[in-house]
């Protein structure tokens, strides 16, 4: 499978192309997660958006990028998501490699911190994460703080 991988910032959205990523979030943050929350969050305007469309234009993967200072001390990403009928290609893996490529493309080579589910603790610490804090509960989900270097 050919994904195309675009990163834009938050004003460049095509209306079809949000549509795409907030469809794609509310899928999967709140109905497979079977999680209420409010997941327009005031900070997709601070954040580049990392889309992976297929040959056939729908949006398999998606992340959010913030430089240091927009969510933690250091650049983040966020909202790592691979649609369900994409999940049995590796793709989680792939979409991390190109948030990490483009994160320190747009803003250097720096630390990224993460809330990751804490049941992705292995999957992350494969880019080099570690946890950095204490588990906490966020939205009914088990997190942890995760730090690279």
């Amino acid at each position: 499978m050919t994904i195309r991988w675009h990163c834009i910032a938050f004003d460049s959205f095509p209306p079809l192309i949000l549509y795409d990523v907030l469809r794609l979030r509310s899928e999967v943050f709140v109905v497979e997660q079977n999680c209420v929350y409010q997941d327009i969050d005031r900070q997709d305007p601070d954040a580049y958006h990392l889309l992976g469309y297929n040959e056939a234009g729908e949006l398999a993967a998606y992340a959010r990028l913030f430089d240091a200072g927009k969510c933690y001390t250091e650049a983040s990403i966020g909202r790592v998501i691979v649609a369900p009928a994409f999940r049995q290609y590796g793709l989680g893996r792939e979409l991390m490699r190109q948030a990490l490529l483009h994160s320190d493309t747009l803003f250097g080579p720096q630390p990224n911190k993460i809330g990751a589910q804490q049941h992705l603790e292995a999957f992350y610490n494969g880019f080099g994460y570690e946890q950095c804090g204490p588990m906490y509960v966020e939205d009914g989900i088990p997190h942890i703080p995760m730090r690279r270097a």
